[in-house]
């Protein structure tokens, strides 16, 4: 609890301390119970799937390739450690503590800081409107998958022609650009909506809203399924995946440590950030969750256990999908090998192998660079068939989800089957940060507004409407590009802000050794001192590292997008058009902005003489303790005084933090 010997923070209804420390019976307010989770069980894997996500499984296996394989990991988990169990840990005991959401929990710290929990709920809703569109595409591949052939195993055909976009690429990306997102040559070409797409979308959010009616009573359930099922098909797919010609290529070629890469900074940008958005931090989430525990949750515990987890999801996921795409690739260079050596025979060329079959891509290999790249075939290019080469293609984001291993799963016995699988995955792996997502918006606002909270079925449903009839800007035909903005900028720097506030507000504000006393109190355990020094200088100075290194990139590079050109067949990076500038850059002041204006609005009302909570009749202090969950022994000695304050089965009722 966030309470201590030191005088309470203003706005909280503030006695001073001769008031506080006389016998003097004091009043306490009572109000409604908080919700509860029904076991850790269900806290755990709602706090695992969102955590765990669509990144674990299409990010991190990127950046671990491009990054130095082996020497990346090793670098995530110093990050891991030193910054991101911390600020998670934090998350977690301010949520707990103060038994509210995002706004409530900085509001309680010091009402001139309300603006980082509003600033979180905005980053929440721009991330919710694109996130629920990728979780529509997993909707439309799944239902496409119940079929065979799978219909981007082969180019369709125009009459007795292959159509030129695909033959000029390949079915699987032709399929994704063409296909589902009937995709514009770039930004700047609208396009009407895809119908297709749009229905998608809508059941996304039909699925979004069923989960959570219920608040976390219905979403609790739901996690039983969605958190736990990605682990059994990543399992699955580990099993065939090992058992693929390719796959110990494929896995030694993402893990082989290169640490000469060390010595570039973006490496560390994105080893950074990667750690950041693996956790969840800054969304209010991770606080909203852990609202809802008992005070004495041993929640230290489980800030190393999700982590922890988490980073063993990615590394299981990178081992998954680099056995596939190994396999994928062995493939394709050995179908290329063969390609070349059919047109070097039939040029009645000479090749020193005695058995076609039998050679190996490395006997290749040495001989394309030793002889082959100096032949000349009429008509044709002798190419080096390259594995590596292979293997980097199409290994990040939708690029690998839906182009590279989509491909992959066309070669696999049954692939309708494991095509299946693999979508349901990403579904459920898509839905459980969903939920996390859907939580920092719905659960600081229900707490805030009493309103909101007595309607709170009405205010979930109307969230999602909102989030559906917005996201429809994502199903026109340019909608790929727009996704890519908001992945791209409006989450990164605005939560980059939002948490270093964060940290400052407990490690300065609140004080770090105020916050790990009333950790003591909460948790009967000491915390250990180094969180201390972790919270008040390593976390702040990595953040505001990590924070001018991302402005520094964006000054230095004029932002670009990724578009298909559609006579080229082909992916080209073009620059963001001036307006489109304009909207990320409104994307991130608008996130960012809540934070200046709460404090501002602090400073005008103490201006006034009023404090924050005599300004809206709506507006619920924060209750810090809970019906049920809070044993007498472990308040604060004050309540004990409280002889009126306790509930016939021998708890404490929820308290206005007012007396503490």
């Amino acid at each position: 609890m966030m309470t201590s010997e030191k005088p309470p923070l203003p706005g909280d209804g503030q006695r001073d301390e001769a008031d506080l420390g006389s016998g003097v019976e004091q009043e306490v307010t009572l109000e409604a119970a908080r919700d509860g989770w029904d076991s850790k069980v269900e806290y755990f894997l709602a706090q695992l799937g969102f955590s765990v996500g669509l990144g674990n499984v299409w990010r991190f296996p990127y950046l671990c390739h491009q990054n130095g394989g082996g020497a990346f990991i090793l670098l995530y988990v110093v990050l891991m450690v030193l910054v991101g169990v911390p600020l998670f840990f934090l998350e977690l005991a301010a949520g707990q503590s103060i038994r509210q959401g995002s706004i409530g929990v900085w509001r309680h710290i010091s009402p001139k800081l309300v603006g980082i929990g509003y600033s979180s709920c905005v980053v929440c809703f721009f991330v919710a409107l694109y996130y629920n569109v990728i979780i529509g595409w997993s909707i439309f591949y799944m239902g496409n998958s119940f079929q065979y052939p799978l219909p981007w195993e082969k180019c369709p055909t125009e009459g007795n022609i292959t159509v030129k976009e695909c033959a000029a690429s390949s079915p699987t990306s032709y399929f994704w650009y063409r296909k589902a997102l009937d995709i514009t040559d770039s930004i700047d070409e609208t396009g009407e909506f895809n119908p297709i797409i749009t229905g998608c979308l809508l059941a996304a959010w039909v699925i979004v809203c069923l989960a959570m009616y219920k608040g976390i009573k219905s979403t609790g359930k739901v996690m039983y399924f969605s958190s736990v099922f990605p682990y059994v098909v990543l399992l699955c797919f580990l099993i065939r995946g090992l058992t693929l010609d390719g796959a110990s290529e494929g896995i030694k070629f993402m893990f082989y440590p290169r640490l000469e890469i060390l010595a570039d900074v973006q490496v560390w940008r994105q080893a950074a950030t990667q750690v950041f958005f693996a956790l969840g931090l800054g969304f209010g989430s991770v606080i909203a969750y852990s609202s809802y525990n008992p005070r004495n949750n041993n929640c230290h515990r489980d800030a190393f256990t999700v982590s922890g987890v988490n980073f063993l999801t990615s590394v299981l996921a990178s081992l998954v999908v680099f056995a596939v795409l190994g396999f994928r690739a062995k493939t394709i260079a050995t179908n290329c090998v063969k390609r070349n050596l059919k047109a070097i025979s039939s040029a009645d060329l000479f090749i020193n192998a005695s058995n076609v079959e039998s050679l190996t891509l490395k006997s290749y290999e040495d001989w394309y660079r030793s002889k082959g790249q100096y032949l000349k075939i009429p008509d044709y290019n002798i190419t080096a068939c390259s594995l590596e080469e292979e293997l980097k293609q199409g290994v990040e984001g939708t690029g690998l989800a839906f182009i590279a291993f989509t491909e992959a799963m066309t070669l696999f016995p049954g692939s309708p089957f494991w095509s299946v699988l693999f979508f349901l995955m990403l579904l459920n792996l898509g839905l459980s940060t969903m939920f996390g997502t859907m939580a920092g918006i719905l659960t600081p606002l229900t707490d805030t507004f009493k309103t909101l909270r007595n309607h709170k079925l009405i205010f979930t449903m109307c969230s999602c409407v909102l989030g559906f009839l917005i996201g429809l800007m994502f199903t026109q035909r340019c909608g790929n590009y727009f996704v890519t903005m908001f992945d791209d900028y409006s989450a990164t720097l605005p939560l980059i802000i939002v948490v270093i506030f964060q940290t400052i507000s407990v490690a300065w504000v609140y004080g770090a050794d105020r916050f790990l006393e009333d950790l003591k109190r909460m948790l009967n355990r000491p915390v250990p001192v180094v969180y201390k020094y972790l919270w008040k200088y390593v976390c702040p100075v990595a953040m505001l590292g990590l924070l001018g290194a991302s402005l520094l990139k964006m000054v230095l590079n004029r932002p670009t997008y990724t578009a298909w050109n559609r006579e080229k067949a082909s992916k080209e990076d073009l620059p963001y058009p001036g307006w489109a500038l304009a909207v990320l850059v409104t994307l991130i002041i608008v996130a960012f902005l809540p934070v200046p204006i709460g404090y501002l609005h602090s400073l005008l009302l103490d201006r006034l003489g009023q404090s924050p909570a005599d300004t809206e009749a709506r507006y619920q202090p924060c209750a810090t303790t809970d019906t049920d969950l809070t044993p007498l022994d472990t308040l604060h000695p004050l309540l004990e005084e409280n002889h009126h304050s306790h509930s016939p089965n021998g708890h404490i009722e929820s308290v206005q933090s007012s007396v503490l």
